[in-house]
């Protein structure tokens, strides 16, 4: 039996070209390479799953290959490239500091530090979570840190940029890495099945796109629990019932209802929906989302902000023209004021039916 390698590990990234939605951070880097003005100590910093570490371990690869490209790639054939794609290299040290955050463990850093590297000419320390360090271990830091070896360059990584001490910032080249664009993951997605040879429809891949909040590496874990679930033909249905997410033909239905006035429709399809297990929060916070979306359908300087394709992008389009500006905008802001009421109130569905039934008044002013 063959061993599994989840996608986010298969289809990591080996080369800055193939680093998603971070061009900005990668033209910076080949540039101090090309340039020869690498700092010795850089700070990466952005939410997860965006591609810190890669960035990092693909910056401490190509520094070191011996056989660097033309357009300042790693060779990932040399001797050096082999050993790093391979987890057996001795240029790339790297440390986590949640688990390996007190004075010894960075006394223990800065004693391997003076230590040249046998292949190469950069030893690389990457340290994850860098925020964890402790006060005492970040101040026995700072003097190394500042003044390391020639071959040292270190890169710290983190999620909470604010936790980390002003005397460490004033240190590092700082890089923002930004949420991943829903088009680039939907790219990088449907790249990935056309490699497993997997059939998904479009709007299953947005759906797992929109999941995953701007995170490629949850994007990819999503993929793969729902070709667990499907195999290798996925639906649009397949992905939202696995995700426990609903149908965008709800909103659209309920929009109809709404624009006519048919509250006892509106009110049975809100009850359908509690009775299919969704929560109520979770249901008026979409249906604020569904009529953003027809906002920004109206005007054509704004529709690059939809963030769906394919069909579901005609039937915004369709359903936009039959909703006023002023229609939406107040919809907007009964669902709105529901999402804000919602945790304090003490008979949550009354809550929610009441603001549909403001929302189909409106419908009557529509024209």
């Amino acid at each position: 039996m063959n061993e599994f390698i989840v996608s986010a590990r298969k289809y990591r990234p080996s080369t800055f070209v193939s680093v998603v939605g971070q061009q900005s951070i990668t033209a910076t880097l080949k540039n101090a390479i090309k340039n020869n003005q690498m700092a010795h100590a850089y700070l990466f910093c952005g939410p997860r799953g965006v591609g810190k570490t890669t960035c990092a371990r693909i910056y401490a690869k190509t520094i070191n290959c011996q056989n660097i490209s033309a357009d300042f790639e790693p060779c990932n054939q040399c001797e050096s490239c082999m050993a790093f794609n391979e987890n057996r290299s001795y240029n790339i040290h790297e440390l986590d500091a949640a688990s390996n955050n007190s004075v010894d463990d960075i006394r223990t850093l800065i004693d391997q530090v003076r230590v040249p590297p046998q292949l190469g000419h950069y030893s690389v320390y990457i340290i994850d979570e860098v925020h964890m360090l402790s006060s005492s271990a970040f101040n026995a830091f700072l003097k190394t840190l500042e003044e390391p070896p020639k071959h040292a360059i270190f890169i710290l990584a983190t999620t909470e940029k604010h936790k980390i001490l002003p005397t460490i910032l004033s240190r590092c080249q700082i890089f923002d890495f930004n949420r991943i664009k829903i088009a680039d993951i939907s790219g990088y997605l449907n790249f990935v099945a056309e490699k497993e040879s997997i059939a998904i429809e479009e709007a299953g891949v947005n759906v797992i796109a929109h999941k995953a909040d701007g995170a490629m590496r949850d994007a990819l874990s999503i993929f793969d629990q729902i070709v667990s679930f499907s195999g290798k033909n996925i639906t649009y249905h397949d992905v939202i019932s696995n995700l426990n997410v609903l149908d965008y033909d709800y909103y659209f239905k309920l929009t109809d209802y709404f624009l006519k006035n048919q509250i006892p429709e509106i009110l049975l399809t809100f009850s359908d929906i509690l009775d299919h297990g969704f929560d109520g929060h979770h249901f008026i916070s979409g249906l604020s989302s569904h009529f953003r979306d027809l906002l920004v359908c109206k005007d054509p300087a704004t529709i690059k902000l939809l963030e769906v394709g394919g069909e579901i992008q005609q039937k915004y389009a369709i359903q936009s023209q039959q909703c006023s500006h002023d229609f939406l905008l107040d919809a907007l802001d009964i669902a709105n004021q529901c999402d804000l009421n919602y945790k304090m109130s003490q008979n949550k569905r009354l809550l929610v039916e009441l603001s549909l039934i403001k929302v189909a008044q409106l419908g009557q002013k529509k024209k």
